[in-house]
């Protein structure tokens, strides 16, 4: 049994996944680059708050510049609104 690739992106080709390259650029220039980690457990809090409020409280344009939260709120409220005809 072995493992299959399922996308592959050559090297020195970073484009060919913009999704990631823009969450570490965001990660980079938001967190890593403001802050100076004492320790492991500093970091870790620190990227934990950041990780957090990048996922819940911040706008995001993808999503109609509407935080994640927004955004997964209203799209269960918008399945739970619909009705089935038979």
């Amino acid at each position: 049994m072995g493992v299959e690739w399922g996308h592959y992106i050559a090297p020195g080709k970073p484009q060919q996944n913009a999704f990631v390259e823009s969450f570490s650029g965001h990660l980079r220039d938001e967190c890593l680059n403001e802050h100076l980690f004492p320790s492991l457990a500093s970091a870790r809090r620190i990227i934990e708050a950041w990780r957090t409020d990048y996922n819940t409280v911040r706008l995001h344009r993808s999503l109609g510049e509407r935080a994640p939260a927004e955004f997964t709120n209203r799209s269960r409220q918008g399945h739970m609104n619909t009705e089935v005809k038979l």
